[in-house]
């Protein structure tokens, strides 16, 4: 299938935006929109069967046949190289790693390791959960602009420290848009005991994913951003040994009967696009994810490249560090502070029509560029023009 602007046929967005931040809230395709609204008019012709029986066989017989929530945490489970008895629907990734950081058993003095590259909502969660008990957090610095992932990887085991617990760490950096070496920096970790919650909000769709074999603990990501689920999906795998004395942020009707029954029903709620889950996977395979992949990666960095020449930059990212987003520093002349970004963020999008995501770093600008299969190098030319009648 070709891809480039003409895909914006399968997607509901506004055609006189362009469109270059998929990677925020994702975007969800018509025929995924048309999925979930079906689940949503079955649950409304018998509610309280819908919810209560087959979603998550609260009441009633028990059901030989698993619940409606638990054939698509299957699926999913698949896309995702793991157990469907590994996995559990939550909201967001933010949702999940609290759910793993308000049941961890800290003791005051324990220690938290994050990274200043995290994602800040995770960050935030992190110190809130660890003052409760008494326990701190500590930061690593990721060396940026000029990554080197096998520095980073001795880095961050060199900051582990004899109270450390668990270390939380990004796949892809929300900001900067890297892929970290989470498998070896894993194995770095549990030499010293310390256990490892990755959180991957951008990986499912953008990376293939095996989870166990990446040997951490606890795994946490979005299936609203780039595996085409509606908002809000998630999901949180835990590994089978760390399972127990996991709860969810909203505890229900499931306490103390295990990690499936906790997290599957929390109270009445809509879980359309949970099930809908499938059908956006369905769609990305159909698109044949590998080919997504190539096209993807490979328009991100040709962004990386002509915008870096167009720009000057001085350091850009590694190929191999780079998946379907970019991040390039923009030129000095726009600034450096939060509030220069937002004016820029603002302008961009009221003025020129391009929604784009732009922060303030490292002495300077950046902007990220995420490649979608409805993108092509005619909306990076539009950007760069943007910017350029800035100047």
């Amino acid at each position: 299938m070709p891809f480039g602007r003409r895909m914006l046929e399968y997607w509901t967005l506004d055609p006189e935006i362009t469109y270059l931040n998929h990677g925020t809230v994702g975007a969800v395709p018509r025929r995924i929109q048309a999925c979930q609204q079906k689940i949503r008019d079955e649950m409304e012709r018998q509610p309280s069967r819908f919810v209560l029986r087959e979603v998550a066989g609260m009441v009633g017989v028990p059901r030989r046949e698993p619940g409606r929530l638990r054939v698509a945490a299957e699926s999913v489970a698949a896309f995702v190289g793991a157990r469907g008895d590994d996995l559990v629907f939550v909201d967001n990734a933010t949702t999940g790693a609290m759910a793993v950081l308000r049941s961890f058993p800290f003791e005051p003095g324990d220690e938290v390791l994050v990274t200043d590259h995290g994602y800040g909502a995770v960050t935030k969660l992190a110190t809130f959960a660890a003052r409760e008990r008494g326990a701190q957090v500590r930061t690593v610095a990721v060396p940026y602009p000029a990554f080197d992932p096998a520095r980073f990887t001795d880095d961050a085991a060199a900051a582990l420290g004899p109270r450390t617990r668990i270390l939380v760490i990004d796949h892809i950096t929300a900001e900067s848009a890297l892929i970290l070496p989470v498998a070896d920096i894993a194995a770095r970790c549990h030499e010293k005991g310390v256990l490892v919650l990755v959180d991957g909000a951008h990986v499912p769709g953008q990376l293939s994913l095996d989870i166990p074999s990446l040997g951490v603990d606890f795994y946490v990501a979005n299936l609203h951003k780039w595996a085409h689920a509606p908002r809000s999906c998630g999901f949180l795998w835990a590994a089978p040994a760390r399972q127990a004395g996991l709860h969810p942020p909203v505890i229900s009707w499931g306490l103390d009967k295990g990690f499936l029954a906790e997290f599957d029903f929390v109270g009445t709620r809509d879980s359309s696009a949970s099930l809908a889950a499938p059908e956006g996977i369905a769609f990305l395979r159909e698109l044949d994810f590998a080919a997504v992949q190539s096209y993807c990666h490979g328009l991100a960095w040709e962004a990386a490249q002509v915008l870096g020449r167009k720009w000057s930059a001085p350091q850009l990212p590694r190929k191999s560090t780079t998946g379907f987003m970019v991040t390039v520093p923009l030129p000095a002349r726009f600034g450096s502070t939060p509030e220069q970004a937002a004016r820029l963020r603002d302008a961009l999008l009221f003025e020129d029509r391009i929604e784009i995501q732009v922060h303030a770093g490292y002495g300077g600008l950046w902007i990220r560029v995420c490649a979608q299969v409805y993108n092509d190098m005619s909306d990076i030319d539009r950007l760069a023009s943007a910017i350029q009648a800035r100047a």
